[in-house]
């Protein structure tokens, strides 16, 4: 049992974050989704559980892909929740409120546990991955990487959510530090929709920028713009869980 959850602030700032399906979700999911099934794509992806699955966007994109056959998810948000049944997708077997920290199933439950942006909201980053390694066979986590020149000098809260920011060297460091083993990594942008929804034809430009700057010289590219990074992460032993 972990006796810890989300502190009251950050709950009713999730509550209502979700008053309706997005269209910018819905474009943002695409890339997020793409990314899932590159990273997975020689894993075993029968039973799929997405924990802070925000509205379903992703969710949504995996099963309509055909990635995976049963899918579940968990969110803190209510909104998040209601908005996740709204869907009705096919393929989904429980969709549940959590407290952001325990998950309710067992060792090894799925053969893929989904962590795409959550772990930037995360109070407490290693009890979450910990838990989602611990009912994983495989585990995917994706988050920006917001540790960049563009990073103000002392934190200020904003409605979305952010309290921890990543390179891709820290949040490598930080699954590892759990012991478990970053199978595969890799870092991605969003596509050329998701900056022209954003920016209009300003928009092609900043994506090509980026894009040159990923394939030319990813580490300064990396300094200056925000990016994606995922990585596939095979958890520790389930005995290991057991001991700690």
């Amino acid at each position: 049992m972990i006796n810890v959850g989300v502190d009251p602030r950050l709950q009713s700032n999730y509550d209502e974050y979700y008053p309706e399906l997005s269209e910018w979700r819905e474009l943002g999911a695409l890339d997020k989704a793409r990314n899932v099934r590159t990273l997975c794509a020689g894993c075993p992806a029968s039973t799929v559980l997405e924990v802070g699955a925000g509205e379903g966007a992703v969710l949504q994109q995996l099963a309509d892909s055909g990635f995976g056959q049963r899918h579940y998810a968990l969110e803190i948000s209510t909104s998040g929740v209601a908005r996740i049944r709204q869907r009705n997708i096919a393929s989904l077997v429980e969709c549940r409120q959590f407290d952001g920290y325990e998950i309710p199933y067992g060792d090894r439950s799925f053969d893929v546990v989904v962590l795409s942006h959550v772990v930037e909201h995360v109070e407490h980053p290693r009890l979450l991955l910990n838990e989602a390694a611990r009912v994983a066979r495989h585990l995917f986590v994706e988050v920006p990487l917001e540790h960049n020149r563009r990073l103000p000098r002392d934190f200020v809260w904003d409605s979305v959510g952010h309290i921890n920011y990543y390179t891709a060297q820290t949040i490598r460091l930080l699954v590892q530090s759990c012991g478990h083993e970053v199978i595969a990594q890799r870092e991605t942008h969003p596509g050329r929709r998701a900056y022209r929804y954003r920016l209009g034809r300003k928009g092609n430009v900043v994506f090509a920028l980026k894009e040159m700057g990923l394939r030319l010289a990813p580490h300064t590219a990396q300094r200056l713009w925000t990016y994606y990074s995922s990585l596939l992460v095979r958890p520790r032993a389930a005995a290991a869980f057991r001991a700690a």
